[in-house]
């Protein structure tokens, strides 16, 4: 094995970092503050958001590692030209596959997919890792921003869903016979489906997540 592969193997320490750092101290939502507005708009469902999650990190893996391997060919001037271009491109593909196989879902998401485009998270990887790294270094950023921003869409879901429906994935979790309509005591909280309640769960992972790791407070 030559030295090169020992010091930089693909698994390393330091791109294993780019895997999980994203998920905690890294978070894109909770700590940078970035794709707060699809959290809001995307997550009364469980399914529609894990589908959402799963395409912006297919987005960002692969718009990280297509620039990264253009990144000594791309002229800066244009730069932003080009990644919109990389991104859009990627963000078509992905839209016709979730019409053609899962069209309820792409229907449930509307215009959020199409504004993939936009999302800070992918534009603000491009810039800051991918015109700067190698491909595969920049590949495991991608995927490793791309599932800190789903595991917060799909948290934030998980409880809309549930307390809000009385279900998840469609499935009854909370019973029927617990309703005020069936002689129980239970109603489903009308204020989960509303887009503010996103919000203010989003906030309180945030608190949770801050008060667990006191190093955040400074950033």
């Amino acid at each position: 094995m030559s030295n090169s592969m020992q010091k930089d193997p693909w698994f390393s320490a330091k791109n294993l970092k780019l895997l999980t750092e994203p998920i905690d101290s890294k978070n894109p939502v909770t700590v940078l503050v970035l794709g707060i507005c699809s959290a809001l708009a995307v997550t009364v469902k469980l399914k529609p958001a894990l589908v959402m999650a799963l395409s912006v990190t297919v987005v960002t893996a692969f718009s990280n590692l297509i620039i990264s391997l253009m990144r000594n060919s791309i002229p800066n001037r244009i730069r932003i030209i080009v990644q919109l271009v990389v991104i859009a491109t990627l963000v078509i593909l992905v839209d016709e596959m979730l019409k053609a196989y899962i069209p309820d879902v792409s229907k449930q998401l509307s215009v959020f997919v199409g504004l993939i485009i936009t999302n800070c998270i992918i534009m603000g990887r491009l810039e800051a890792f991918a015109l700067a790294n190698k491909p595969w270094p920049s590949f495991l950023d991608g995927i490793g921003n791309g599932i800190g921003y789903g595991l917060i869409l799909v948290t934030v879901a998980f409880f809309r869903e549930l307390l809000g429906s009385g279900s998840i994935w469609g499935y009854r979790i909370i019973p029927e016979s617990i309703y005020v309509k069936n002689g129980g005591f239970y109603e489903n909280n009308g204020m989960m489906i509303l887009p503010p309640m996103a919000l203010i769960l989003v906030g309180v992972i945030i608190w949770i997540q801050r008060s667990r790791n006191k190093s955040l407070i400074e950033k």
